[in-house]
């Protein structure tokens, strides 16, 4: 056996222990990255369809915003879930005004709605007693480096909102920290309303008024209470996030809860389709080409364990066309198998050795192989890329699948088949032609 190959078998042999390694453990860490989950099969990251949640499509109420607008609020909206703990949500812009976002695992549909739907925008206000002895209340203004002040959230200190609990009462409240101008505006603010309640609106609600017991300092952070800690929580990460730049609608124009069961029965039948294709094939190559086929069935074995490993780190959320596009890259991946195949037939019957026809086969085999995945990968470039436009997540995954699917037939069909057939004509007991040849 030459040392070429059997560096290309070792090779193989430790991508292919990494691969069942990196799906065994449910959950890992690679340095700073997590990958893998512990409530889906091998640890794949699942899909809307697949996994169960919730699907939500909202509209701004600026008909035409500008792209700068919605790229905001698409940033505001994935950091918000990606702080509430979502796995792999999906925020993507649809057509000039509308996102969409879907939640996986995410069964609450109220609470993503309070969580993504809310403007966020804080406020402090003044209690105003006119003569009739009425109640208003009045945004809040100081003077600060000789212009007008209005106390909002847009002084806040980026990413300064926490969630405490009240050392002495228990009960959650969020802790707020002001940069340099809004925390002078504060304590002037607050020295004029001593005794006085200062009213905390958040969306032109109000959230507390607490009564202003001694001037406030500059360097003091604020607290905000009266809230549960789910409320607590979700308006932490809403201040952090920060308010959009256009707003939203109050309800999204299209909203589902997806069934988890539904999407456990979809993934049960596409594995068991999955299993049977691949079965399907490795019987025919098996049957038609003997120990090439048998050996090309080894390497598209290999194949789906590699797949589903780079799904796992990668990640790639595996979806319904996710999984169809798997199916049909099984079926895809021996393309190039048989026209080595074929190829091989031709040569052995000019009456080349079978060392010499395997090499020519493949080597001659090799435009055919390269052309044809090459329009695929095109082809599924051009897919991604209208589906991406057009805010379809179901097309980008089942184009992203296939596209992977393509790249990795290519490397076990021309590098893992080709070096078993090496390391098999290195057998005198294989080397027959019976074995290799119909």
């Amino acid at each position: 056996m030459r040392r070429q190959t059997i560096i290309a078998l070792a090779i193989i042999f430790v991508l292919a222990l990494l691969s069942v390694a990196a799906l065994s453990i449910p959950r890992f860490r690679l340095g700073p990255l997590e990958r893998g989950t512990f409530d889906s099969p091998l640890g794949l990251t699942l899909g809307l369809d697949l996994k169960g949640g919730t699907h939500l499509i909202y509209e701004t109420v600026k008909p035409n915003p500008t792209p700068e607008e919605m790229e905001g609020i698409v940033n505001i909206i994935r950091q918000r879930v990606d702080e509430f703990g979502v796995t792999e949500p999906l925020v993507q812009k649809q057509d000039p005004n509308r996102v969409l976002v879907q939640l996986p695992g995410v069964r609450d549909v109220q609470a993503a709605k309070n969580l993504i739907g809310a403007p966020a925008d804080l406020d402090f206000r003044e209690q105003i007693i006119d003569a009739q002895g009425a109640t208003t209340w009045q945004k809040a203004q100081a003077t600060v480096d000789n212009r007008q002040v209005t106390l909002t959230g847009a002084l806040l200190v980026p990413d300064s909102a926490t969630v405490s609990f009240d050392p002495q009462l228990g009960t959650p409240e969020v802790i707020l920290e002001f940069n340099d101008v809004g925390g002078r505006a504060f304590q002037e603010i607050s020295r004029r309303n001593l005794l006085k309640p200062l009213g905390i609106f958040l969306d032109d609600q109000l959230v507390s008024a607490p009564i202003i017991q001694a001037e406030i300092q500059a360097n003091q952070r604020p607290r905000i209470t009266g809230l549960d800690l789910e409320q607590a929580r979700i308006l932490a990460i809403q201040l952090n996030a920060g308010a959009f730049p256009t707003p939203l609608q109050k309800e999204p124009i299209s909203q589902r809860d997806v069934d988890p069961t539904l999407g456990a029965d979809v993934l049960e039948k596409g594995v068991v389709a999955g299993v049977i294709g691949f079965f399907l094939v490795a019987f025919f190559i098996t049957s038609y080409y003997r120990l090439p086929g048998f050996l090309a069935a080894v390497a598209l074995l290999l194949y789906a364990v590699f797949m589903l490993a780079i799904f796992k780190l990668v990640p790639v959320t595996l979806t319904l066309a996710g999984i169809a596009g798997l199916v049909l890259s099984i079926g895809m991946a021996i393309d190039a198998n048989v026209l080595v195949f074929e190829r091989l037939k031709e040569e052995v019957r000019l009456g080349r050795s079978l060392g010499a026809a395997m090499d020519s086969a493949f080597d001659r085999a090799w435009p055919a192989i390269r052309d044809s995945n090459l329009t695929t990968l095109i082809t599924t470039g051009i897919l991604f890329w209208f589906a991406d436009r057009l805010g379809i997540p179901l097309v980008m995954g089942f184009a992203v699948t296939l596209f992977i699917g393509v790249v990795l037939s290519m490397f076990t069909a021309l590098v893992v088949t080709r070096s078993f057939m090496r390391a098999a004509l290195s057998s005198a007991l294989l080397a027959r032609r019976g074995f290799l040849t119909p």
